[in-house]
């Protein structure tokens, strides 16, 4: 269904895992990310989007920084979990996927918040269903 990337923004593509369906973690000889095909990118947010790079019908998050933006995405909608190859995913969760965040990618930090914050509000806020008749 969804083919796997041959070329990224970071050259010729040597090793690729898939996350999830269309979904794919990239490595090239000097570099990597995570490349999100274009069908698949519509479930990030709009926040979330607006951080990768187009290129050849894929969206493009960078490894060092960016990749961390998917992988928040991927986890908040439960269509990937975190390896089992990594012992603490809680630690990995917060160190290496929420302060990334918070430190590059502030503006997306800021509108995921929002969005949770607003989910919680809104079913605290909405009236209970009787079911009496």
């Amino acid at each position: 269904m969804f083919n796997q990337p041959e070329f990224s923004p970071w050259g010729e593509i040597q090793h690729s895992e898939t996350l999830c369906p269309g979904v794919f973690m990239v490595d090239t000889a000097s570099h990597g990310g995570t490349m999100v095909s274009k069908d698949m990118a519509a479930v990030l947010s709009t926040a979330a989007r607006k951080c990768g790079l187009k290129q050849g019908g894929y969206l493009c998050f960078e490894e060092d920084t960016a990749e961390a933006i998917v992988f928040r995405e991927l986890l908040d909608k439960k269509l990937w979990a975190i390896p089992e190859r990594i012992k603490d995913k809680a630690a990995y969760e917060e160190n290496y996927i929420n302060s990334r965040l918070r430190e590059y990618h502030p503006d997306y930090w800021r509108a995921r918040e929002r969005g949770r914050q607003n989910a919680v509000s809104h079913t605290a806020s909405a009236p209970a269903h009787s079911t009496e008749l």
